[in-house]
C-alpha cells in the first residue's frame, strides 16, 4: 500500500553537495536550484542577492537526482501547486487578485526555482514514485517565501518577477505595505549585531560563531533575527548553548539543530528547568513517546512553546472524538502540529463535515490528522463534489476517505483529475476505487501507467491493488502465476 503521505520530516537533513557559483555555470533550463545570499549593493542601497548557487540533490545509486528525467506531467502539476502557494502568499501580503495573478504570469523562472526546492527537500519521495500532498508542498514553500519577504520587503514582487536577476533599476514596483518604523528600526538594530565584530576579540560574536559551527550561515542567522529580533541578544552560555546541548543529549542530530532554531528561535529564550523540561514531562503524561522527542522537536519545535491550556483544549477535543489516551499520544508524537489547529475554527467544524459523510472521525483523525488543517470550503468540499459529480454516493465517498485518510489532502486539479481521467481509460469498474482509493496516492507516470502497461502486455488481469501495491518482484511473480494459470485452463 502507498505511504499515507503524512507530514513527516526526514530524520536528518541531507548534507549539501558542493556548489558552484552562478557566474561559472548556468542553471538547468527548467530547474535552477538556487538560494539567496544577501549583500548590500551600493548603487541601490537595497539588500539583494549578489551570489546565486546551483545545487544538485543527492539520491539514487550514483548519489544524484536527475531532475530532467522526471515526467513532464508531474512537473507541470508541481508548477501549478507552486503557483497556487505563491498566489496565496502574495494575497496575504496585501496584493489584489489581479496584481497577484499578473505577478505569477511574469514569474516562470521563480516558479521553477520553487519546484527545485521541493525536489531537494523531498528527494526520497520522488525516488519512491510517490507524489507530494498539497499540505507538504505548502509547508515546504511558505517558510521560504516568508524569509524572502522579510529580506526584501516592499521589493519582493520585483525580486520574484525578475528572478534570478536584480529588479530593473527605476522600475515602478508593486508596493507592499511597509512595517511600522519602530518595528523596522528594532529589526535593523538586531540584525546589525550579527555582522558586528566583538570589540574585545576582534572577531564575530561568540554566539554567532557557535551557530555557524552548527551549520548555519550568516544569512540564516540574519533571517532569524529579522523575524525574532530578541534572538540577537541571547547570550551563548546562558541561553543558546544550554538548549542546544540539551537537544543533542536527547538524540537530536547535530545537523538538525539549525533547522529547529530557524523554525522556532524562541526556544533559546525558554528556561530549561522551569519551562522546557516540565513542558516535555507534561506532553509525556499525555502519551508522547519520550524516545521520539528528537523527531517530534524536529517536526514541530513550536510544540514546546504552546501553553498547557491550549494543549489541553486540543487533547480534550480528541477525547470527545472517542480517542484513547494511547492513540492521542501517538497522534501528538506523529503529528505534533495538531495542537496548532484551533478547536472551534478547524477541528470541530472539520469533524462535523466528515461526520456528515458517515466517517468515523476519531479513526480518520488518528490515521491522517493533516485533514483537520484543511479549509472546508477551499479543500474538502471541492473534493467531495468531484466524486459526487462522477456518480459516487456520499456513503461511498465516506468509505473511500475512511480507507485512505490522505485522499482529501491531494490537489484536485493536479492529482485527482488527471488520475481519474486515466482510470477511465482502463478496464476497471468505478467501484474499484471505493475498494482501493489508495490508487490516488501513487505517481501516475512512475507507477500507475507503467504497471498497467506491463499487465496489459502480459495479457492477464490483476486486481487494482495488486497492480499498484505489490513490490516489483511480487508484481512480476503475480503476473507469472496468473499467466501460468491461464495457460493451464
Amino acid at each position: 500500500m502507498p505511504q499515507t503521505l503524512q507530514l513527516r520530516t526526514p530524520r536528518s537533513l541531507s548534507k549539501p553537495t558542493k556548489m558552484k557559483t552562478f557566474s561559472s555555470i548556468q542553471p538547468p533550463q527548467h530547474f535552477p536550484c538556487t538560494r539567496f545570499f544577501s549583500s548590500t549593493t551600493t548603487r541601490t542601497q537595497l539588500s539583494f542577492p549578489a551570489k546565486l548557487f546551483f545545487c544538485q540533490a543527492k539520491s539514487g545509486i550514483d548519489g544524484s537526482l536527475n531532475i530532467k528525467v522526471m515526467p513532464s506531467t508531474l512537473l507541470t502539476a508541481e508548477k501549478e501547486e507552486a503557483k497556487a502557494v505563491l498566489t496565496l502568499f502574495l494575497k496575504k501580503q496585501g496584493l489584489s487578485n489581479a496584481i497577484a495573478a499578473r505577478t505569477i504570469n511574469k514569474s516562470d523562472l521563480f516558479i521553477d526555482h520553487l519546484v527545485s526546492k521541493l525536489h531537494y527537500k523531498h528527494k526520497t519521495r520522488y525516488l519512491a514514485g510517490r507524489e507530494l500532498t498539497t499540505l507538504e508542498i505548502r509547508d515546504a514553500l511558505i517558510p521560504y517565501l516568508e524569509s524572502l519577504s522579510e529580506e526584501h520587503g516592499d521589493i519582493l514582487v520585483d525580486v520574484v518577477e525578475n528572478y534570478p536577476n536584480p529588479p530593473v533599476k527605476g522600475k515602478s514596483g508593486v508596493a507592499i505595505p511597509p512595517p511600522s518604523p519602530m518595528v523596522d528600526s528594532k529589526k535593523l538594530k538586531a540584525t546589525s549585531r550579527v555582522n558586528v565584530m566583538d570589540p574585545t576579540a576582534g572577531k564575530l560574536r561568540p554566539h554567532i560563531v557557535y551557530l555557524m559551527e552548527l551549520g548555519m550561515d550568516i544569512e540564516q542567522i540574519r533571517s532569524i533575527t529579522r523575524r525574532f529580533p530578541s534572538f540577537a541578544y541571547y547570550s551563548l552560555e546562558g541561553k543558546i548553548k544550554p538548549v542546544v546541548e540539551f537537544f543533542l543529549e536527547l538524540g537530536v542530530p547535530k545537523e538538525n539543530i539549525a533547522t529547529i532554531l530557524t523554525k522556532r528561535p524562541q526556544l533559546c529564550g525558554i528556561s530549561l528547568s522551569e519551562n522546557l523540561k516540565p513542558t516535555m514531562k507534561f506532553f509525556e503524561s499525555l502519551g508522547v513517546d519520550k524516545r521520539q522527542w528528537p523527531k517530534v522537536i524536529y517536526r514541530f519545535p513550536a510544540l514546546l512553546t504552546y501553553s498547557r491550556q491550549k494543549v489541553r483544549e486540543s487533547v480534550d477535543f480528541l477525547h470527545e472524538l472517542g480517542l484513547s489516551e494511547e492513540n492521542i499520544g501517538k497522534i501528538l508524537t506523529r503529528c505534533p502540529n495538531i495542537v496548532s489547529y484551533s478547536v472551534e475554527d478547524n477541528l470541530r467544524p472539520t469533524a462535523k463535515y466528515f461526520r456528515s459523510l458517515g466517517v468515523d472521525v476519531g479513526i480518520l483523525l488518528f490515521r491522517c490528522p493533516q485533514n483537520f488543517g484543511l479549509s472546508i470550503e477551499a479543500n474538502l468540499k471541492p473534493v467531495t463534489e468531484f466524486f459526487l459529480e462522477r456518480g459516487y454516493t456520499s456513503e461511498e465517498i465516506g468509505t473511500m476517505i475512511s480507507r485512505y485518510g490522505a485522499l482529501y489532502t491531494f490537489s484536485l486539479t493536479e492529482n485527482l483529475i488527471p488520475k481519474w481521467d486515466f482510470f477511465m481509460t482502463i478496464d476497471y469498474p468505478k467501484s474499484e476505487l471505493v475498494k482501493f482509493p489508495q490508487f490516488f496516492g501513487y505517481s501516475l507516470e512512475q507507477r500507475i501507467k507503467p504497471r498497467y502497461a506491463r499487465m496489459k502486455k502480459s495479457g492477464v488481469r490483476l486486481l487494482l491493488n495488486q497492480v499498484l501495491s505489490l513490490s516489483d518482484s511480487n508484481f512480476e511473480e503475480a503476473l507469472k502465476k496468473k499467466m501460468k494459470k491461464m495457460q493451464a485452463d
